[in-house]
């Protein structure tokens, strides 16, 4: 899987550059996703602008992540989607438990949110 790897201040962003986003990249996302938990910043949003179709494990596996991400009192945002990949995680039921805005700097304000929200928490 090629992607685009951006880091910010707060998070990083990830870009997947392959229109399609199959099923035999489910393990792939999982190996370069799962590693940013042991890192600084840990915050990821993940940008599928470039993305035209997903495969349902991947849109499965994109949930699993994101609850792995927040069960570990970080940030998974994900955004810029294209409406057809919107149009299949509505289909899948999945679109309304994901953390979804429609640019990258609504994504960066959520992160920021849940940033000072998890600092008050603690």
């Amino acid at each position: 899987m090629k992607v685009k790897i951006d880091t910010k201040e707060k998070f990083h962003v990830i870009t997947p550059e392959d229109p399609v986003l199959s099923a035999n990249m489910t393990e792939e996302l999982n190996q370069m996703l799962l590693p940013y938990l042991e890192k600084e910043i840990k915050n990821v949003v993940l940008k599928l602008g470039m993305v035209k179709e997903i495969d349902k494990s991947v849109a499965e596996t994109i949930l699993n992540l994101q609850q792995t991400f927040y069960d570990k009192n970080t940030s998974f945002v994900i955004c810029e989607m294209k409406k057809p990949v919107e149009e299949y995680f509505d289909k899948l039921e999945l679109l309304e438990v994901l953390n979804v805005t429609p640019t990258e700097s609504e994504a960066w304000d959520i992160v920021q949110m849940e940033e000072i929200e998890r600092e008050f928490l603690e």
